[in-house]
This record gives C-alpha cells, sequence and structure tokens, in this order.
C-alpha cells in the first residue's frame, strides 16, 4: 500500500471519529434538552402531590387493617423554621457532601462501586439529597435507565436554578418520615410534639435516623434499639463534620429519647408490620409510597380478634403468675397461611415499668411493640422434643422402644452418680432432673415423649446425633439454631432459641404428614387498575418421612399416654378430638409454651416476659388455658378430622420395638445397639461407646434403689 492510501485511510478514520464525537454532543444535547425543557417550577415541590393510599386488608378483602396514607401529614415551614440541627443532622445522614457537589456526588458514586465490587452485591447507595427530592416529587418509581437518566440531568439542573438551601427546605419539607407523616414538621410534631425549630440535636439526628427506611426504623415498631443506634453514628459523624463540639456530643448521647404515643389506628398491629416489612424488603421504601396499592393478606379477622381479647382475658390471672405478655400464632398447615398472629398482649398499652425502654435499655416486662412471634428467639423448652423423637424415628427407633428414665451423668468427665456440679476442667456437670425429681426406671419413648421425660430425652438426643437432629429441626423450618456447640445435649431440653412463627410453622410439618410450606402472610396484591403484581405461589415441599410424621402425630395425640403426668382432661384434651399437644417450659420458668395441631391448623402460644425473667409457672399453666380456648374455637366451626394411623412397625432389630432379650440383666440400651448403625448388630463390645459405663451405672443404682420397675 503506497502512502498517499495510507493518509487517506487516516484521514477516512479521523472524518469518522469527528463524525461520531459531534453525533455524540448532538445526542447528549438533544438528551439534555428533552429531559429539561419542562423542569418542574419551585411551587411543585411545595404542593402536596395526589396519593392514593395502599391498603392492607384481611383475606376477604373487606376488613381494613391499615390505611397506610390514607391521611397525609404534612406542614410546610420555611427554612428559617427549620432548626439547624435537624439540617446537620439530614446532611450527615444522607449526603454529607451536599453543599460541595453540583447535584451529583462522584466520589460517593465511585465508593459505592468499590464497596459492592469489594462484596459481590448492592450495599449501599450513593443518591444525593438532590437526586431524592426529584426521584420524591417529579419522577414516577420505575427502575429504568430513561429514569435514572432524567434524575441525574434534572438534578444537575435543578441545582444550577436554585440554591442549596432552597432544595434542602424542599427535601426536609418533602421526604415521608412514617406514621403517614410527610416533612420535618409534621414529623418533629408526631414523634416530639414540639416544632422542628426546636429540636435537640439528639432528636434532630432520631429524625434523620428514620429517613433511610421509615417503616423498619419507627419508633412504635421492633427496631426501636435499632433507631437509637443509628441516632448515635449520625451525632458520632456529626462531631467529625463538625456541626457539633465533643461536649454537645457528650449531651446528646445522655439525652433520653422520649417519643409520644402513636395515635395511629391500625388492626392486628404487628401482623401488619411483619406485612409492611416484608413490602419494604422486597419492593424498596418506595413502594409504599406508590398509588392506590391493595395487599389482601391471610389474615381471617375474626380469628384475630377472638384470640386478642382470650389473651387479654388470660392477663389478669398470668400475672399473678408473674408473666406479663404473651403471644399466639396460627397457621393453616396446608397452605402455610398465617391466620393469626399476636406479637404482644397489647401493641397499644404502655410499657413497663414506668420508663424501663429509656432507663434501662429496653429491659421491660412488657414491651408492648416488640413482636415476640416473629422476631422473640426464645427458649422453647420441651417443646422442641418432638423434633428429637422424629430425628429417632428416622434412624429406626420406635414408640416402643425402651430407654431409661434413671439419674444420669452426661459428662463423661464427672462421676457416674451424678454427685459433681464441675469436672476437672471446671466445666459443667450434666445430669438432667424430671420436672418432678422423680425416676421412672425403663420407659418407652411414646411415654417419654407424651409425659415430657427429661432425661430419655437427653438419651434419646445422644442416641439420634446433635447434628442431624439440628438438620431435623432446618428441614422442618427453624432457622435460628445455629451454634451447636453451645446448646449440646440441652438443646432437646430447648437450649436454643427460636421464634413462635417457625416453630408453629414446623408443628404444622407433621400435621401435613412431612409436607412443608412456609409462612405465607399475603393472597396477592393489585394495583389501582386492578392488576394483579404479586400473588402466593409457595408450594409444599416434602420434608420429613411420612411414617415418622405420622408416629409422631400418634403420640402427641395420645391423651391416655400422657395422663399420668398431665391428668386426663389437662388442657390439652378435647373430647372427640384428636388433637396433637406438646407443652413447653425452661429453666426458671422464664419461658412458657404451648404448640399443638389437628390436620387443618396449627396453634403456638407463648407466655413470658420481655426482659427474660422468671415467671412463677410453667407452659401447662400459663400458656396451655390460652391455647386451649383457640383451639376449641377453631374446632367448634369444623368437623373432626382425624391423624392417618402410622403402619403396624417392624423391623430386623427387636431391640427397637422394645423386646429386651428374656433372662438378661438390665442393661441400658447402649449394650444392645450401635447407635451409629441402630439397625446392625449389637456392638462386639458396648464400652466402646464413652457413655456406656455411665448409663450402665445409672440403671445399676437404680435397681438398687427401686424394688418395682416400670415398664
Amino acid at each position: 500500500m503506497d502512502k498517499n492510501k495510507i493518509l487517506k485511510t487516516i484521514l477516512t478514520i479521523i472524518k469518522w471519529l469527528v463524525f461520531l464525537f459531534l453525533a455524540g454532543i448532538i445526542f447528549l444535547l438533544g438528551l439534555f434538552i428533552y429531559y429539561t425543557y419542562d423542569l418542574p417550577r419551585p411551587e411543585k415541590f411545595t404542593e402536596n402531590p395526589f396519593i392514593q393510599s395502599t391498603k392492607i386488608y384481611d383475606r376477604t378483602g373487606k376488613v381494613l387493617l391499615y390505611d397506610i396514607y390514607g391521611e397525609e401529614k404534612r406542614e410546610i415551614v420555611s427554612f428559617d423554621k427549620i432548626s439547624d440541627n435537624l439540617k446537620n443532622a439530614a446532611i450527615t445522614s444522607e449526603d454529607y457532601r451536599f453543599y460541595q457537589h453540583s447535584g451529583i456526588d462522584l466520589l460517593a458514586i465511585a465508593r459505592s462501586v468499590l464497596i459492592d465490587l469489594k462484596l459481590l452485591k448492592t450495599t449501599t447507595g450513593a443518591s444525593t439529597i438532590t437526586q431524592q427530592l426529584i426521584r420524591s416529587v417529579y419522577l414516577t418509581k420505575e427502575r429504568t435507565i430513561s429514569r435514572k437518566v432524567k434524575e441525574v440531568v434534572l438534578s444537575i439542573e435543578l441545582e444550577r436554578r436554585y440554591s442549596k438551601d432552597q432544595i434542602l427546605n424542599w427535601y426536609l419539607n418533602e421526604i415521608p418520615f412514617g406514621e403517614n407523616t410527610y416533612g420535618v414538621e409534621a414529623a418533629s410534631q408526631t414523634y416530639f410534639n414540639k416544632p422542628a425549630s426546636d429540636l435537640s440535636a439528639a432528636q434532630a439526628a432520631t429524625l434523620a435516623a428514620i429517613i433511610p427506611a421509615p417503616t423498619y426504623y419507627s419508633p412504635y415498631g421492633s427496631h426501636k434499639n435499632l433507631l437509637l443506634q443509628k441516632k448515635d453514628a449520625i451525632l458520632d459523624k456529626m462531631r467529625q463534620l463538625r456541626y457539633i463540639d465533643a461536649k454537645q456530643l457528650e449531651e446528646a448521647k445522655k439525652e433520653s429519647i422520649v417519643f409520644a404515643e402513636s395515635t395511629t389506628l391500625i388492626k392486628a398491629p404487628h401482623f401488619v408490620m411483619y406485612i409492611k416489612q416484608y413490602l419494604e424488603d422486597k419492593y424498596g421504601t418506595d413502594f409504599l409510597q406508590q398509588k392506590g396499592f391493595k395487599v389482601y393478606t391471610t389474615l381471617d379477622w375474626d380469628l384475630q380478634s377472638y384470640v386478642e381479647q382470650t389473651i387479654k382475658d388470660a392477663d389478669k390471672t398470668n400475672r399473678q403468675f408473674k408473666a406479663n405478655n404473651a403471644a399466639a400464632v396460627i397457621i393453616n398447615p396446608k397452605t402455610g397461611e398465617i391466620l393469626s398472629l399476636i406479637g404482644s398482649k397489647d401493641y397499644f398499652q404502655k410499657s413497663y415499668p414506668k420508663g424501663c425502654d429509656q432507663k434501662t435499655s429496653g429491659k421491660c416486662f412488657f414491651d408492648p411493640k416488640f413482636d415476640v412471634a416473629t422476631l422473640g428467639q426464645r427458649q422453647p423448652g420441651s417443646s422442641f422434643k418432638p423434633f428429637v423423637y422424629a430425628t429417632a424415628f428416622k434412624k429406626g427407633y420406635t414408640p416402643n422402644t425402651i430407654l431409661w428414665d434413671v439419674k444420669t451423668e452426661f459428662n463423661i468427665k464427672c462421676n457416674p452418680d451424678g454427685s459433681q456440679e464441675k469436672d476437672v476442667n471446671y466445666l459443667d456437670c450434666y445430669h438432667p432432673q424430671d420436672y418432678d425429681g422423680k425416676y421412672r426406671g425403663p420407659v418407652n419413648l411414646r411415654s417419654a415423649l407424651s409425659q415430657s421425660l427429661n432425661i430419655p430425652s437427653v438419651e434419646l438426643l445422644y442416641l439420634s446425633g446433635l447434628q442431624d437432629t439440628l438438620q431435623t429441626a432446618r428441614d422442618v423450618g427453624i432457622t435460628t439454631l445455629n451454634e451447636p456447640d453451645r446448646y449440646g445435649l440441652s438443646l432437646v431440653l430447648g437450649g436454643g432459641e427460636v421464634t413462635l412463627l417457625e416453630m408453629t410453622s414446623a408443628y404444622g410439618v407433621f400435621a401435613t404428614e412431612g409436607q412443608r410450606i412456609p409462612p405465607v402472610s399475603i393472597l396477592k396484591i393489585e394495583d389501582s387498575y386492578g392488576n394483579i403484581i404479586e400473588q402466593n405461589t409457595k408450594q409444599a415441599t416434602k420434608v420429613l418421612d411420612t411414617q415418622v410424621a405420622r408416629q409422631i402425630s400418634d403420640v402427641l395425640s395420645d391423651n391416655n399416654a400422657r395422663a399420668p403426668i398431665f391428668g386426663s382432661h389437662s388442657p390439652l384434651y378435647f373430647k372427640n378430638y384428636q388433637v396433637a399437644a406438646k407443652t413447653g417450659t425452661t429453666q426458671r420458668f422464664n419461658d412458657g409454651w404451648t404448640l399443638g395441631y389437628t390436620p387443618f391448623v396449627s396453634v403456638g402460644v407463648w407466655v413470658g416476659n420481655n426482659d427474660n425473667s422468671s415467671t412463677t409457672n410453667e407452659g401447662i399453666g400459663l400458656a396451655a388455658p390460652i391455647w386451649h380456648k383457640i383451639m376449641q374455637k377453631i374446632l367448634a366451626s369444623r368437623p373432626a378430622e382425624n391423624f392417618t394411623k402410622p403402619d403396624l412397625i417392624q423391623g430386623p432389630n427387636p431391640i427397637l420395638l422394645g423386646q429386651l432379650p428374656a433372662g438378661d440383666p438390665p442393661h441400658s440400651i447402649l449394650q444392645y445397639i450401635d447407635k451409629n448403625n441402630p439397625f446392625g448388630s449389637a456392638p462386639q463390645d458396648p464400652t466402646n461407646d464413652p457413655l456406656y459405663s455411665h448409663w450402665e451405672e445409672a440403671v445399676k443404682n437404680w435397681i438398687g434403689t427401686s424394688t418395682t420397675p416400670s415398664s
């Protein structure tokens, strides 16, 4: 190729580059003109936008539980009527370089991108106050490139036309603060009963902390402690930015934040807050500001009303036993639908003792706003035992398998007679007792579970395996048991923490013969035009063998088997109805539980204190009466539906069927069973099991003191 052709080619390339550059400039200019020709007038930011409220209904669509933005509370105030504390707190929290950038903060964007790349997920945003204002007032909530371009262009143009103070004023008068409250003046009046001009630094930081997620950080919701933590973090940053000095920071952190009482009308409040949190988590905070959405939930309002009243009626009696709170959950196990959810005995009562939430870091006997049902991780006591027994049944043990209810030491470094409290390493010895302090000798698993005997249950957990039992719990929907080393064998007695919602749902797996559907709270969501934007499509998953589930239901519904402990007409018994039930009580009576089910409903009740202090009664005395009334109400409207009987149990190892060798002296089950292979042959050397000698010694000691062994 000659030089002229090369030169011609280079000139052609340059021409195309110039053309593309000019075309790009023209395109960007056109884009700029297109998106800015109709820039909103200043008045746009002070006019109340027309908002159709988002409504949350019960399952019928006839009972309105909550009208999210049915009545906007807003009062426009001038810039000089807003305290400098609040201006500074909002800037600190949302856009600390507000007075340095021109609408778009490139440094914040770069920092956000780097963090997201490092963590491989979206964690932080980089929207300026100006962008938030544009998005809130002028643009739709759709997440598109077009909307983002508009947001960027309009933000830059808005800052070119108007002062920073004007933009900040529009922003502070526009943004939502929850409780149907918009703008800082209404928020200040709602939460502190004072104008925005009079807010202290601590109060201002608190309001600023609400801005990113008004529902999540609501002082009347379940995350008040997180709100106050975020308030302190904002104050620290205000000190770094020199909005306050060290002395002011110290004073602000010492200031007690006292919120005005909420006057928001709401039905099934904890359930509604649960729904709102779900919506925010899935769609973002802006979802709640959309127009005309209708949320149809799974709640049975008539049943909810009955349960709320039942809990209130029981309160006087329970408080005599120093139990100051209660919660309840009802689930249809066939669909996973939450029919009723009560997170405290009365959402609208005051916490007590007076001032406990401010002066003692949340140490309240009763905290009405905290949702025990979904957020309270409490120890379940013996109500956890069915999951241990289900694990054992999966491995081949049966309701007829015989274990020993005798004084047993489970720490191999302690004396087998249970006479020590600490081993050589100063770790606790472990020799649990039954609730009545008695020892019954040989008992089958049906009796042990029905009568909630502790010692055979601990033995069974050892035989079943801690990890396998935890896997069973995970399979049926319990997600909170993540510290196996801490639980050890005490897990079977409720040594780990669970939530009432997950426990009630997990019991429902037994009701459906091993099928699980995670809890469902929403049937469908419609937009203002009646289009369905979300609908429940959850499907059942097989997580437990049918035979195992039937065995558990057969045992838990056996009133004769539990009668020796609970009596033949306990709160767990219903004439002419088969109902499976289990109580639970933690050590020192901190928590009282009753959970139970039929083939069509699962009901869970918890009674206790928010601060985890002790009551003076057990689950059968506190939670069971409430549970009984709820179940009785449900059964009255349904025909009897019995559980399917488990198949006749047959197996290669007669020991698992409770058939001990004739003529043998009494032995523990470790004499005959290799816990790692229950169906296999008897162990050639049982002493290889580390607990064999302790279990054998326990049996011998009991034989020596008993002349009437039970069977």
